[in-house]
């Protein structure tokens, strides 16, 4: 008798062990398990170059005219770049180089930004992209003809020059950029206009702006924005000659800010 009450507990114990095998779907806490999400993928690039370590000096030699007849003391100061202040150099970084020579003033300003989403469903490309769009509507540039980063953020087309600034061309002659881009056909001068920029990175565009800010001498900066991925890139290279009746020469200075900007592409994609 006793041996049979013992068998009938040790099916019990079995059945009840076998009715609890169907719940292992649910959570320790009863709750219907939930399906995972995939977050959307991060970058390209994790981290940043050494800005003031990122042109090589022979391209430094090249952009600050009057630098190869320093002392060499005075070259390594100069070459050395000064740092731009950032609170989080993983995320932002630049750097400034300047030279003064007897016909002008040279100046290379060179800014790295990375961007990264929080949003988990948002890529860091994705947000790259909308940063970078914000930027070249700001540029205001005029149609070039090939299509804008996002429709979203299509340039408004309007060309007009700001208040203190003057036909990018400056002294109107003759000569087209390196063709990178470009407003298409007609005159010299419209080759020169800002305007977006074909095989360069991902996306880019190139403003030119001529000005006197304050001055007798009229200075131009040419700045070549680009996208590389989740890194977006600004070179902003400036000319100011010492005599004020000079215009700076607008195809030389997109000519060598484009050179520049395509060996910096090619320094990401290494």
């Amino acid at each position: 008798m006793a041996y049979a009450t013992g068998a009938v507990l040790i099916a019990a114990l079995a059945a009840g062990c076998t009715g609890d095998s169907g719940s292992g779907d649910s959570d320790p806490d009863g709750k219907p398990s939930t399906p995972t999400v995939s977050s959307a993928p991060p970058g390209k690039y994790r981290t940043l170059p050494d800005a003031c370590r990122a042109i090589p000096r022979a391209t430094l030699k090249d952009l600050l005219p009057g630098t190869a007849d320093m002392p060499e003391a005075q070259q390594d100061k100069v070459f050395e770049g000064a740092a731009t202040v950032t609170y989080d150099t993983d995320r932002r970084i630049g750097c400034r180089w300047k030279s003064d020579a007897p016909e002008g003033t040279r100046g290379i300003h060179l800014d790295f930004e990375r961007v990264v989403s929080y949003d988990t469903a948002v890529s860091d490309d994705d947000r790259a992209r909308e940063v970078y769009a914000k930027k070249e509507t700001a540029a205001d540039l005029p149609d070039s003809g090939l299509p804008p980063e996002s429709p979203d953020a299509s340039p408004s087309g309007s060309g007009a020059p700001d208040a203190d600034t003057e036909d990018p061309d400056g002294t109107g002659e003759s000569g087209d950029a390196d063709g990178t881009g470009g407003a298409g056909a007609g005159s010299p001068a419209d080759s020169l206009q800002p305007r977006l920029l074909d095989k360069l990175g991902d996306s880019a565009f190139l403003d030119d702006a001529l000005s006197r800010a304050g001055s007798p001498a009229r200075h131009r900066t040419v700045s070549v924005v680009f996208r590389t991925s989740n890194v977006i890139v600004t070179v902003e290279y400036t000319a100011q000659p010492a005599m004020p009746t000079d215009v700076p020469d607008s195809k030389e200075l997109q000519e060598k800010a484009q050179a520049l900007a395509r060996q910096l592409v090619d320094s990401f994609n290494d």
